[in-house]
């Protein structure tokens, strides 16, 4: 437990008792209106009552009827047994607000400083609260009156909660010294504020928003509305699971990131915006304020002039293989991580490459043009077998490898030129020099990497030692093929049929035009870089790049990341964790160290990886620590980033 015996945290600061309203707050959900659905469920005759219990609710939260008047006519609506109530209180424990499930460590570690107050049963609401250390006497609720039959009839009326403005008097007879917080989404959880039971007011908005309530939380100094339980715990100076609230953590998704990747990231908690297609640079600089994550895919730039411009950013994930895009230089001098999905879509690009491989051997394209045009040409002349062809492939990397073996399925002989020693798959033999491999290659298809050195890697010069005929393939990178050359290349006959997905100039969006020279040319098949574009491979791209992201955020995980010292590393489990990014000069550690002894931290793990520009420390202490500490190691000299995990 990390709460003093005087009420105060590591800081000295005195923490508030937080009082925290039930239904739609603890839980996601109003209780009676669950119990009316399942007692209703199977009588479709009482669909009038249903109905009528929600808009008592709603009427009552919003403060628009009395609430001692919407609670005794839902009860009487609703005349549960005891059988039902305990059924409710088991569905409940499924439906307690992820902010909460999140922090029932920190619920259980302050128990007795964080309490319920509500305007629903002890009956169910005692059984859900237990499991987040919460005592019955810690609880005032309302209390249910049975008949002899065990049926609910109507409610303790002498409980001052079954009347309006009870919540107050109930909770000024809990007595409690020190400060007072209520969390709440209701009208009746503001009017305790508003009638001095209590000294702050956070209106919660994680599960539903009224307006009302907001509206006037807003209008106050004293009040804050908050979207999670994390910013409550973060505000009133708690020691949750997270040092910075989930919520209060803002990520940015370009160009149609896959669902899966925004599930994944709001699921966690995280305040999510989406945007539909590229920004360019100087509206990525206005969207990129404020913002901690970015993701995006191949056609947003990130150049310096907008990692100059992110005041909070401190990763990027890029939804594709490439991070040509990405300024990596800037990056890593700003201690920010970068990650990527190198092999996530191999499958789908080694696909796509023998289905060209196939028609532009076959001619079926051409032939495919003129039937839509109406011309039968039904002629084997120009038409070939793959089988027995020569595959020159260019990049024996993820997706080259894997090429080399499914083309050797279709009988296809393999030859590959790399600059680095690789394994060798299958029969493929490797070539080191370029030119004999070029001589050779009935297909030739290009995989190699982005970098700004590999422009115009295959010009005019390569077109010409190329086997006459042969049929040329780019799905790697536009810039990396000289249009022009390629286009001369296919008119003169030196290349009999090409297939392009990538291009020195792309359109940014659906809606922008494409111009290229080798429009209207014959066996030339033009794709709009969909290499990589098949739902299996969007969807295996945004669950692994959000999980990059998720490691990198939640526990300081760089495994994968193109630019920071990779460390695997385990969850945050009953310790603390400071992550310290820095450059990567002299001293560092040594300072990082001394700070933790002078605060008299106890040292359970402790990581230092470097590269040439950054240093990386993770270290585990034992216990809670005070602000003070963490604005000296903010302070260390070279310092780029730095952050807190509980």
């Amino acid at each position: 437990m990390h709460i003093s015996p005087t009420g105060q945290n590591l800081s000295g600061q005195t923490l508030a008792t937080l009082v925290l309203d039930f239904d739609s707050t603890f839980t996601q959900v109003e209780a009676l209106d669950v119990l009316a659905g399942q007692l209703f469920a199977a009588d479709p005759a009482r669909q009038t009552d249903l109905n009528a219990i929600r808009e008592l609710t709603d009427l009552a939260m919003s403060g628009e009827i009395g609430f001692g008047e919407a609670l005794l006519r839902r009860v009487q609506l609703l005349k549960p047994t005891r059988e039902d109530i305990a059924a409710l209180a088991e569905h409940l424990k499924s439906q307690v607000s992820a902010s909460i499930i999140r922090n029932q460590k920190a619920l259980k570690d302050y128990a007795g400083k964080i309490r319920i107050i509500s305007g629903g049963f002890h009956e169910f609401i005692e059984p859900v609260v237990a499991e987040y250390g919460i005592a019955p006497e810690h609880v005032l609720a309302n209390r249910l009156v049975f008949d002899a039959n065990g049926i609910a009839v109507g409610v303790d009326t002498e409980n001052p909660l079954s009347r309006d403005g009870g919540k107050i008097e109930a909770l000024r007879g809990w007595d409690l010294t020190g400060p007072v917080v209520m969390v709440g989404d209701g009208w009746t959880d503001y009017e305790v504020f508003a009638g001095g039971a209590v000294d702050r007011f956070y209106a919660f908005t994680e599960n539903v928003t009224r307006q009302k309530v907001v509206d006037a939380t807003r209008a106050n100094e004293a009040t804050q509305v908050v979207t999670s339980f994390d910013e409550v715990l973060h505000l009133e100076g708690y020691e949750g699971r997270y040092s910075f609230p989930r919520s209060r953590m803002k990520m940015l998704l370009l160009e149609n990131v896959h669902p899966v990747a925004i599930q994944h990231f709001r699921e966690e908690g995280y305040d999510v915006t989406t945007v539909k297609g590229a920004l360019g640079e100087d509206d990525l600089i206005k969207a990129i304020q404020g913002v901690h994550v970015l993701g995006l895919r191949s056609k947003t730039n990130v150049t310096q002039k907008v990692l100059d411009a992110a005041d909070k950013l401190m990763a990027i994930g890029a939804f594709c293989i490439g991070t040509n895009q990405i300024d990596l230089k800037a990056s890593t001098e700003k201690g920010i991580a970068v990650f990527n999905a190198p092999y996530s879509n191999t499958r789908s690009v080694v696909e796509m490459v023998m289905g060209l491989t196939v028609i532009l051997t076959r001619n079926i394209y051409d032939k495919s043009v003129k039937m839509h045009v109406g011309k039968w040409d039904k002629s084997a002349t120009g038409a070939h077998e793959v089988r027995n062809k020569t595959l020159g492939i260019i990049g024996y990397g993820a997706i080259g490898s894997q090429l080399s073996v499914l083309a050797e399925a279709f009988g296809m002989r393999v030859i590959y030129y790399d600059l680095a020693e690789k394994l060798t798959l299958g029969n493929a033999r490797r070539y080191r020099s370029l030119d004999a491999l070029l001589a050779e290659a009935d297909v030739l298809s290009l995989h190699v990497d982005g970098r700004a050195e590999n422009k115009n890697f295959f010009g005019k010069a390569q077109f010409a030692k190329l086997k006459d005929g042969a049929i040329f393939i780019n799905l790697s990178r536009g810039h990396v093929v000289d249009i022009a050359a390629l286009s001369e290349a296919v008119k003169s006959g030196k290349v009999y049929g090409a297939a392009i997905d990538v291009f020195p100039e792309e359109p940014r969006t659906n809606d922008d035009p494409f111009v290229s020279e080798l429009m209207g040319l014959e066996n030339v098949i033009l794709t709009p870089h969909i290499g990589g574009s098949t739902e299996e491979a969007q969807e295996a791209i945004g669950e692994f790049a959000s999980e990059r992201l998720l490691n990198f955020i939640s526990r300081g995980d760089t495994t994968f990341s193109v630019n920071m010292p990779n460390v695997q590393l385990s969850e945050v489990e009953g310790r603390h964790r400071f992550l310290h990014i820095h450059q990567n000069v002299p001293g560092v550690i040594a300072t990082i160290n001394n700070i933790i002894a002078k605060y008299n931290l106890n040292i359970l793990a402790q990581h230092l990886k470097t590269n040439e520009r950054l240093g990386y420390v993770i270290v585990d202490v034992d216990r809670g620590y005070s602000r003070e500490a963490l604005e000296e190691l903010k302070a260390v000299n070279g310092t780029l980033k730095f952050r807190s995990l509980v």
